[in-house]
């Protein structure tokens, strides 16, 4: 227990918290801003078992803010959930780490929380955390929302029997209404802080201390923050929590749509498909550039399409945001 001695000290943890944190088991859906630093965090602290999903690769745009990855990944274009279990197993090995390569949609979800104990919000987009809402209500599962952009942050838990996101936030903004990261930029300072505070409601969470229903609003520029009370706020109506009606759990959504910013579209094939990359490989070379790696493999086409297509039949093809030209592209090179 030396590893955790500064932590034992704390009241509110001790030798009872402690144990119940090497018994805890969370998912962390996305690892970027947000998700790199919870995920280290609790990896420090000794949660017992931490299930990464993410979908994404390194790039070098991530390391302004991604904390668990360096230029090497970036270079070697490693897939983050890859990264960040290998950095945090060199962090603390006794720490389970099981990372999933994976775009968390309807049909992914509810296998990747069945077995924890607490979600986690690494996001980047508000249907994922509509999706997480819906999840977390029909399991019955504490959940803790984070979301930052540009200077301003906010977190809340949300706990079995209070209010859930959608009494406090109905419906999720149209396309385009809200500013993103890749729109307007993050400062790194301010998802470290609410990266922070997610995992101090985590922590609670698994020590069994349940935190306060409040929704924190900072704005990191101008040193305000902002506690609202939301223990009151659940909605006698609410379509989720109260009628259960789990509309984002039911919808299988886009499997054609353009990532924001990434001058790419990203393909999903139907859930339970396993792809052979070596076959595949094998297959393409002689008609395109092929790159090969143990997580996906890359291929260049000659109309200058660059295609990322992992195990899962998924795809990123970049160099378009044109839907139907990315789908063409796929249905040649891996087959429709």
């Amino acid at each position: 227990m030396s590893r955790y001695s500064r932590q034992l000290l704390l009241p509110q943890i001790g030798i009872d918290g402690q144990s119940r944190l090497a018994a805890g088991r969370v998912l962390l859906v996305g690892c970027g801003a947000l998700g790199t630093v919870i995920a280290e965090q609790l990896c420090r602290a000794g949660v017992g078992f931490i299930r990464i999903a993410d979908r994404d690769i390194v790039e070098e745009s991530n390391l302004q803010r991604q904390t668990l990855f360096d230029e090497s990944h970036a270079l070697a274009h490693v897939p983050k959930a890859v990264a960040a279990a290998d950095r945090l197993n060199r962090v603390n090995s006794r720490v389970a780490i099981e990372p999933h390569i994976v775009h968390v949609g309807a049909e992914e979800i509810e296998a990747l929380a069945g077995d924890v104990d607490l979600l986690l919000d690494g996001t980047d987009n508000v249907v994922t955390r509509f999706l997480m809402n819906d999840v977390a209500t029909k399991l019955r599962k504490p959940w803790v929302y984070g979301a930052c952009v540009g200077v301003e942050g906010r977190v809340m838990p949300i706990l079995p029997g209070g209010p859930c996101l959608r009494c406090i936030f109905p419906e999720p903004p149209s396309a385009g209404e809200l500013p993103t990261c890749d729109t307007v930029g993050v400062l790194a300072s301010v998802a470290g802080l609410v990266a922070s505070w997610q995992a101090v409601l985590a922590i609670r969470v698994l020590v069994d201390r349940p935190p306060p229903l409040r929704l924190l609003r900072l704005d990191a520029w101008d040193q305000q923050v902002r506690l609202i009370d939301v223990s009151a706020g659940k909605r006698a109506d609410c379509p989720c929590c109260v009628q259960r009606a789990f509309t984002f759990l039911d919808h299988v959504g886009h499997r054609v749509a353009s990532l924001c910013g990434r001058d790419a579209v990203q393909i999903r094939a139907p859930a339970h498909t396993v792809v052979n990359l070596q076959s595949l490989a094998a297959r393409l070379t002689a008609v395109a550039t092929v790159e090969r790696s143990q997580f996906f493999i890359k291929l260049c086409t000659p109309d200058a399409l660059q295609l990322t297509i992992f195990p899962d039949g998924r795809a990123i093809v970049q160099g378009t945001t044109d839907l139907v030209k990315a789908q063409q592209a796929y249905d040649r090179f891996v087959g429709g």
